[in-house]
């Protein structure tokens, strides 16, 4: 394990503009407006060869009426619990407030190293205005400008002198699964439910999570790295700036993801948003298994489950071989059917056939059922393999490959699935001249 630093403060004091430029990212959504950064985030960092994890977490309020605000506060609790050090932000040019004398205190409870930094002192004229953060009984305070990088380095350097050098952490290899859909399916529920702890905020307010998440699963024999994502909506209703910003990272959470865990909302149908969603999973070429959640709440026939399923598969086809895994989250009832179809779709993008076994299979259907003849000239497949590419994708050598539609293409694939298993993995097919 890596040590960890968390940086904590009431709203608007700059947190997220230091965790952006500790970890060298645009990771944090930076916005002047209260809550803006609402779960904790993660980033790695590293200063002199001393390697480290970031905490930004939401802002701490005190009493707040806003239910994001208590939540925020949970979330500060969390992440203190989780560093091996604290860097306390305050805001230089606003002078001390009720709010920060909060913090204080809850961080002297902590019994951690706590870094008292004062923000937005961009020059020397500044420097008097932050002594009366000594009034907090913290210790020295640390003077910077999280904007420009000014006393960031001496900062840095108190703070790794007290980091234990030997704590290295190895990035793990591991499965990567992102839990997608539209706002408010419960994606965050998912996660939670997943791991045990209140790692996310879950309100049942659409849009809550604005920040993507990972967190190192190891449990009931599974063991992934999950992402919680801000929910996609239709890009006509992004109206916010922050929305905008959190549909752009749950695009790169798809991106940089092995599966996708997409949740649709039983009671509402699957809607063409989530058809979207589901197309630009393929689109990126990953696999895919969709959650139905709140199947508890659907008034249920004979038939109900089947034709949801039905009705799912046709709106997805011609990629209908995806696993549809029923469950209500809340009374966490097939969520550990939905992992273990996770691991499956993952294994299954791993499988590479053998090119003797390809042939030896997909020859012989071809034969039997050969490609539509082009200008009264057949089209002769001699020689199938299988390329070495991250997602399955097969090249067919064969003597007019310009001329195979398709159709014919979408044949083979489906002789491809019947034959191996590629269940929750997009397939493509290339036929190239011989």
């Amino acid at each position: 394990m890596s040590n960890i630093i968390a940086i904590v403060g009431r709203p608007n004091v700059g947190k997220s503009t230091l965790f952006n430029r500790l970890t060298v990212s645009r990771q944090a959504i930076v916005e002047e407006s209260s809550g803006v950064t609402r779960d904790r985030h993660y980033g790695r960092s590293d200063w002199n060869g001393v390697e480290f994890s970031v905490i930004d977490t939401g802002g701490y309020v005190v009493g707040s009426d806003d239910v994001f605000e208590e939540e925020i506060r949970k979330q500060v609790v969390l992440a203190i619990e989780e560093a091996d050090a604290i860097l306390f932000m305050v805001d230089a040019r606003m002078g001390l407030t009720g709010m920060d004398e909060d913090v204080a205190q809850l961080l002297r409870k902590a019994q951690k190293k706590v870094f008292l930094v004062a923000n937005k002192v961009d020059n020397p004229d500044k420097f008097s205005e932050a002594a009366e953060f000594y009034a907090l009984g913290l210790g020295e305070v640390f003077t910077i400008s999280a904007m420009n990088g000014g006393g960031t380095g001496d900062l840095l350097d108190k703070v790794c002198d007290i980091l234990d050098k030997e704590k290295k952490e190895e990035i793990p290899d591991l499965p990567r699964f992102a839990v997608v859909g539209r706002p408010n399916v419960g994606k965050s529920s998912l996660v939670n439910a997943f791991l045990g702890d209140e790692r996310n905020i879950v309100t049942s307010v659409a849009g809550t999570t604005r920040d993507s998440i990972y967190t190192r699963y190891n449990n009931f024999g599974f063991e992934f790295l999950l992402v919680d994502t801000a929910g996609l909506r239709k890009k006509g209703r992004v109206k916010e700036n922050i929305e905008f910003y959190s549909v752009m990272r749950s695009v790169r959470a798809i991106e940089n993801s092995d599966v996708c865990f997409l949740m649709v909302d039983a009671t509402q149908g699957f809607e063409s948003q989530d058809q979207n969603i589901f197309h630009l999973i393929t689109r990126n070429k990953k696999g895919v298994v969709v959650v139905v959640n709140k199947w508890d709440l659907v008034d249920k026939g004979t038939n109900t489950h089947l034709d949801f399923e039905k009705m799912i598969r046709e709106q997805i086809a011609p990629f209908s071989d995806v696993p549809i895994v029923f469950t209500s989250v809340p009374k966490k009832q097939r969520i550990f059917k939905a992992l273990e179809w996770g691991m499956q779709v993952y294994k299954n993008k791993s499988n590479h056939i053998a090119t003797s076994k390809l042939n030896e299979m997909l020859l012989p259907i071809i034969q039997k059922t050969p490609p539509p003849a082009a200008r009264g000239r057949y089209i002769k497949v001699k020689y199938i393999t299988q390329l070495k590419t991250p997602f399955p994708a097969f090249a067919f050598f064969c003597n007019m490959p310009q001329y195979v539609k398709d159709p014919y293409k979408r044949f083979l694939e489906n002789k491809i699935r019947e034959q191996f298993n590629f269940t929750g993995i997009p397939i493509q097919i290339f036929f190239r001249k011989k």
